[in-house]
């Protein structure tokens, strides 16, 4: 029933306190619980497992320094999304971020037949998906996959409520009608010369998408035609789940936790500024503007129209193939076909979110991952307060920027145990410094460049350098002239 907190709400409300009270089995609980989601989710707008590992990364420490200001701790599963969604904002657009390197996807460990039949419907949700605009798809994406109702979504893309309903409304009607029009171009496109001739090629394009929802729109044949339903969550539930790395959870948890990480994980924190009158984070900008000056979401006058939340409950995942090409440029594809440039959302509040500062990279190696998750009922939400939790940004000044001053580096070895790889630890202290793996020796290696600014990490993955080997080895890595040791068990 709406308005009452079910299980997830209260599991929410005890970790949020539990993490306020500086717990950090509440931490280690948070990420077991939500960091595969996250990771599936930074991925799918970063189309990088680099990327998404150290957008996961940076989320959970930012989780921790600002939990204090979340005033609905039973929201803080959309909360941790809204974090999740301006860190990768924040990423899009730096020229420093890394490419080319998507994660794979979660085994299913299907049988031949069952893959067949999954890529058959996959094509089919491509084909329906890219009709949709960006952030459209990652709407439907958010709340049929993640199970996100309207009132997260609001605060995911610091959007007033009202357009956030107008969003998702108007995203269901579009996959809808863009569904009916990819079944009739699979099953029947030989009874319509212009179906024939728009679906050369499957899965559909956007362009070809849109233009076939049209046509069946204006087409008395095809309009006539019948297509059987396919609910949004059994249409989405065949797409590519990203596979968050195993060893993943150890480098997060040592990064949000160590004592000598403490300056760092302040930067980090910083990237989150500035929040909204409920203690989100405003949607991601270059110059980030005055709490105040922006229209509040006015959440609490129409809670009850989101009663019954989005209402389609399915398996958490979503590497989403179709994310991409939202408007404004917010959104971005992870596999599969490209996606629509345009679209703006309901109301005009598609405002594009500029280039975000360098990221934050962590490199580790794939392994799958799967793990379900309880269903959320939507709450209502608290009074907004009168005074926003966001101080203004400082005012330009008409003096030169000072050079930054050179920094040192910081290395951290890595123990792999039994593993075939672990992750060495670069970071940049008290400024800017370039870095570069000068040499290995032992049985490892490694390689790698790379410039961080102040405060900012990288990994260097190190791998063994041969399959045979007794008892423990130990090898060292050379960054920039800084040898770390790295050890491995057979």
């Amino acid at each position: 029933m709406a308005g009452e907190p079910g299980p997830r709400q209260n599991d929410d409300v005890r970790l949020a306190d539990s993490l306020r009270a500086g717990d950090v089995i509440a931490l280690t609980e948070v990420y077991d619980t939500y960091a595969p989601f996250l990771y599936d989710y930074c991925h799918g707008l970063l189309r990088d497992r680099v990327e998404a590992a150290g957008a996961l990364r940076n989320v959970v420490i930012a989780a921790r320094e600002h939990v204090d200001r979340l005033t609905e701790p039973d929201r803080l599963r959309g909360w941790l999304y809204a974090i999740a969604r301006k860190e990768c904002m924040r990423r899009r657009d730096s020229p420093n971020r890394h490419t080319g390197q998507e994660a794979p996807e979660a085994d299913d460990e299907l049988t031949p037949e069952q893959l067949a039949r999954r890529e058959e419907r996959r094509l089919l949700a491509h084909s329906a998906l890219a009709a949709l605009n960006g952030r459209q798809r990652e709407a439907i994406d958010l709340s049929v996959r993640h199970e996100l109702d309207e009132v997260d979504l609001s605060g995911v893309f610091g959007m007033p409520l009202e357009e956030t309903l107008a969003l998702v409304e108007k995203a269901r009607e579009d996959l809808a009608a863009a569904l009916h029009a990819s079944l009739i171009a699979q099953n029947h496109w030989k009874d319509c010369p212009s179906v024939s001739a728009l679906t050369e090629s499957w899965p559909l394009s956007p362009q070809t998408s849109a233009s076939l929802v049209r046509h069946v729109a204006s087409c008395p044949v095809c309009g006539a035609r019948e297509t059987p339903p396919l609910p949004p969550d059994r249409l989405l539930s065949v797409l590519p789940i990203a596979a968050i790395p195993a060893e993943l959870r150890l480098d997060v948890l040592t990064a949000a936790t160590a004592e000598d990480r403490a300056g760092n994980r302040r930067a980090i924190a910083a990237w989150t500024e500035p929040f909204d009158e409920y203690g989100w984070p405003l949607p991601y900008q270059q110059t980030a503007p005055r709490a105040r000056d922006r229209a509040p979401r006015r959440r609490g006058p129409v809670l009850a129209a989101v009663a019954v939340g989005v209402g389609v409950l399915v398996l958490f995942g979503g590497a989403m193939a179709w994310l991409g090409g939202g408007s404004g440029g917010t959104n971005a594809s992870a596999t599969g076909p490209a996606s629509p440039g345009g679209g703006d959302s309901p109301g005009g509040s598609g405002a594009p979110e500029p280039a975000p500062t360098d990221p934050f990279p962590t490199v580790s190696s794939p392994s799958p991952s799967e793990s379900g998750s309880p269903s959320k009922s939507p709450s209502p939400s608290k009074s907004p307060s009168k005074t926003p939790s966001s101080k203004p940004p400082t005012p330009p000044t008409s003096e030169a920027p000072k050079p930054p001053t050179p920094g040192d580096l910081s290395v951290s070895g890595c123990d792999m145990g039994r593993r075939s790889s672990c992750t060495v630890q670069v970071t940049a202290v008290g400024g800017p410094a370039n870095w570069r793996v000068t040499g290995t020796s032992g049985p490892v290696r490694a390689g790698g460049s790379g410039h961080l600014d102040a405060g900012q990490s990288a990994g260097v993955r190190v791998t063994r350098a041969s399959s045979f080997c007794l008892g423990q080895q130990t090898g060292t890595v050379s960054v920039s002239g800084r040898s770390v040791s790295v050890t491995y068990t057979c």
